[in-house]
Order: structure tokens, then sequence, then C-alpha cells
């Protein structure tokens, strides 16, 4: 009888074991589905990006071109008279003032030149004085007295000329200003109006800018017109200038026309020669929304950018006015308060989860933070 009931429980048991794996089975299958859904839920990923408050601010347009800087006023002083140079006054980087003496030719020749024309002349005028006593008498021929009257006249001309001479042996500055060049030297043998210069004198307490700009930016340009300028010597703020003149021509082979600007130069900082990045202002708005260039996006033939709020990523479409080396105005599409991304956007989507990985907090921020207790501060 036992060994008959064994047999009736181990066939029971065989017959529940299957259905014991059955069951285990399908909340194994169960537990490993709740898994799966964990893990898809954790696989949500921020995308790391950088962001930028919006700014209130001043931004104008311009016209960038080059210009090199040259004097207002110079002059190249050559020699009027022949001879050899016995002093040289001044030297390179002497400021003159206008008719200093520069240099001094040999001048004993024209010394004896003009006291031979005096001489002549007193010669001249002594036998004229004696013409006058008797040709009021009728006693001398008109023809005669005509011819000594012209010699008389003569003998004055050439004493004046003899004096000028002697003067110009005395070379003297024609303008105020610097001494940029001297290429006379003591000993050196001058020739009357000689093509080498002895001298370059430049004034540079005003100096000029020439640009070229393109026809079509004609209607734009004006007298008096502002202009900043940026000097690779200088690494301060930029120079102010104006436009003094346009030029009321084209040229027809570059298809431009010359402006020259005015530069103020009150400390003689800058120098004729310099060159200059100069940025013509056409107009200038105030108190206006200001966005960093690089948060721009180019998508579906618009403008866009990235706003981020509460870790989500916006896209936004802005209508963008002036531009101004990294910053451009915003017309519409955002108000001024916004942070918007600005590294991290190329593969960005509309509302994606991001977390900004920069410190960028706005001036506003920074106070609203200041102003809140200490223990608030500490718990966030």
């Amino acid at each position: 009888m036992e060994s008959i009931i064994n047999k009736k429980v181990g066939l029971r048991l065989l017959m529940i074991l299957p259905i014991l794996l059955s069951i285990s089975l399908l909340n194994s299958c169960g537990e490993a589905g709740a898994v799966d859904e964990d893990n898809q839920e954790d696989l949500v990923i921020s995308v790391p990006v950088e962001v930028a408050s919006l700014s209130i601010g001043n931004i104008s347009s311009n016209y960038s071109t080059t210009a090199v800087l040259e004097a207002k006023e110079e002059a190249f002083v050559v020699p009027r008279a022949s001879g050899i140079i016995e002093h040289i006054y001044v030297e390179e980087g002497d400021y003159v003032e206008k008719g200093q003496i520069l240099a001094q030719i040999e001048p004993r020749r024209y010394h004896l030149n003009l006291d031979r024309a005096k001489a002549d002349l007193v010669g001249v005028e002594k036998e004229l004085a004696k013409i006058n006593k008797v040709y009021s008498k009728k006693l001398v021929s008109d023809d005669t007295y005509d011819k000594l009257t012209a010699q008389y006249e003569s003998a004055k001309a050439t004493r004046s000329l003899a004096e000028l001479d002697l003067q110009e042996a005395t070379i003297t500055a024609p303008i105020s200003g610097y001494i940029a060049e001297r290429n006379a030297k003591v000993g050196n043998l001058s020739e009357s109006f000689q093509r080498e210069r002895m001298f370059h004198i430049v004034q540079q307490k005003e100096l000029y800018g020439i640009v070229y700009l393109p026809e079509k930016e004609l209607s734009k340009v004006h007298k008096e017109q502002q202009a900043s300028l940026n000097l690779t010597a200088f690494d301060g703020d930029d120079i102010r200038a104006f436009v003094e003149r346009i030029s009321p021509v084209i040229d027809s082979k570059t298809g431009t026309f010359k402006v020259t600007l005015r530069v103020a130069n009150p400390d003689n900082l800058l120098k004729s020669g310099m060159f200059a990045q100069v940025k013509l202002n056409y107009d200038t708005k105030q108190n206006v929304v200001l966005l960093p260039r690089k948060a721009l996006l180019a998508i579906d033939d618009s403008v866009n950018v990235f706003v981020v709020k509460d870790g989500i990523a916006s896209k936004k479409a802005v209508t963008v006015g002036y531009q101004e080396g990294e910053v451009v105005e915003i017309l519409s599409g955002l108000s001024g308060t916004e942070q918007v991304v600005i590294t991290g956007h190329q593969n960005l989507r509309d509302q994606a989860p991001v977390e900004i990985v920069n410190d960028d907090v706005s001036q506003s921020e920074l106070f609203e933070l200041a102003q809140e207790p200490s223990s608030q501060l500490a718990n966030g």
C-alpha cells in the first residue's frame, strides 16, 4: 500500500512541476519588461550647451574699409639759389615755425651781385638827374630821355633781383610743422630748383584719411558724417574722424568715389603714413535688444535661435536688424530677458532637454541673487 501511495504522490508532483515552472517564467518576463522600461526612461540624456544673456545697448550701421593717414599740410623744400651749403640749422624730428631758417647757402657771390646792382643804379640815377634839369628846357631829345628812363627802371629791377637772390640763399620753412626728412648736407652743392628736395616738412595737428567707397554708397555719405578709426599702432579706443570732402565724380575704372576724412591730432600721437581700419558710421540706434551673433542659426529659410527655459531649448524665429562686430540687433522674436544657446546648438532639436555647462548670468540675475538671504543661497 505504501508503495502505491508513493507512486501517486510522485505522479501528482510531476503534473504540478510544469505549472510551477511556467508561473516562474511569466514572473521573470514581467520583471525584465519593467527593468527595460526603467532603462528607457534613464536613457533620456540632456544635451550640454553654453548660453548667453541678451543685453540692451547701442548698435551702429557702418561701412568698413581701410585708409592711410596723410598730413593736411606738407611742403617739400627745394633751393631757389645755387651754391655751397654752409650751415644746416635743423634736424629730422624738429618742429619749425613758418619763416624759420633751415639752412644757409654761401652768400658772398650774392652780396657782390647786389653791390654791383646798387652801384649801377646810383650811376643811372645821377645821370638821369642831370638830364632832368635840361630836359625841361628842351635841350635833350625825347628819344635820349626815354632811353635813360628805361635804363633807370632796368637798374632798379636788377637791384631787386639781386636782393631776392641774396634772400633766397637763406633757406626758410614755408609752413610750420615737423622736419620729416633732411636730405641736405653741409658742403653739398645745391642747384637752383633742383629736383632733389632739401627738406620735407609735415604739419600733423590735423590729418587726412583718404578712402574710396563704391558708388552705391554715395547717397549714404554726407559732410561732417562721423567715422571711427582703429590703428594697428594703438591698442586703445577708436579715434573719431569726420567727413571733410566728398568727390563729385565717380572713377569709371574702379566704380568708386573719393572721400576725405578729417582726423584731429592735438597731441601729435598720430603720424602721417599710419594704416587705419575705418568704419564710416551711417546710423546709430540706442537702447535696442542685442544678441550674440554666434547664437543665430539659419533654419528653413529663416533666422532662428534656441531659447533655454527650465532646462528645455525652444526654437524661436527672430528678425535681425543692424549687425556690428559680434552682436546683432533683434527687431522681433525676443523680449531681451531670455538666455540663448551660443554653443552646442548646431544639432539641437526643438524642445530638447539641455544642460547649461557655462556659468553665464545676467547682471539683473546677479543683483537678485545678491538680495536673497544667505540661507537661501546656501540651500540653492
